[in-house]
């Protein structure tokens, strides 16, 4: 009876050991800065960042239409296409935040589709200024330390969702500072 006691207590032991490795992995296995379902711009289908984008290499950018910096679209597809076989994704985030994207989602879509090819992934329209953050730009900034000031500001996660870096609106895509850091994580 005492040996068949042991072994239960045994197997039990094991199983509560196997189950607490098997909940932490799984609470492990998503990056918190990705933890977030974020809808296809102009489209009704949604994605969970992590499903999608864990283990890669991102460079998560608010965009806006109509801004002075709006040609970075063209960097940012420029670096989308060179290094996206490499685990690398650009992840745009249109906002009117700044009052400069007032258009429609599929305006928006149009826009960039027609003027900037663009092929990198573009979500549903976000809110990313601080007073204003939704919560994937809230865990963004917080832990940036770092919350856009204008359209264009650019976190780079490495793949494993922590953020590497924050660059402001000025820092174009083809900045070398940046093309180093993107080139060191892939």
């Amino acid at each position: 009876m005492e040996i068949q006691s042991m072994r239960f207590f045994n197997i039990l032991s094991i199983a509560v050991l196997v189950f607490t490795a098997a909940t932490s992995t799984a609470a492990q296995a998503c990056p918190v800065n990705l933890d977030f379902t974020k809808r296809y711009l102009a489209s009704d289908e949604s994605v969970r960042l992590c499903d999608a984008y864990a283990g890669k290499v991102l460079l998560m950018v608010n965009t806006a239409s109509y801004c002075g910096f709006t040609p970075q679209f063209k960097g940012l597809e420029a670096l989308y296409e060179k290094y996206n076989d490499r685990g690398f994704v650009v992840l745009g985030f249109p906002s009117n935040d700044f009052f400069q994207d007032p258009r429609s989602e599929e305006k928006v879509r149009e826009f960039c589709d027609l003027t900037y090819s663009v092929k990198f992934p573009m979500f549903e329209k976000s809110r990313v200024a601080k007073r204003k953050a939704e919560p994937l730009f809230q865990a963004l900034g917080n832990e940036a330390g770092q919350f856009p000031k204008w359209n264009f500001h650019k976190y780079l996660l490495d793949r494993d969702g922590k953020i590497v870096g924050s660059f402001g609106s000025t820092v174009t895509p083809d900045n070398v500072d940046l093309v180093k850091k993107i080139e060191s994580l892939l």
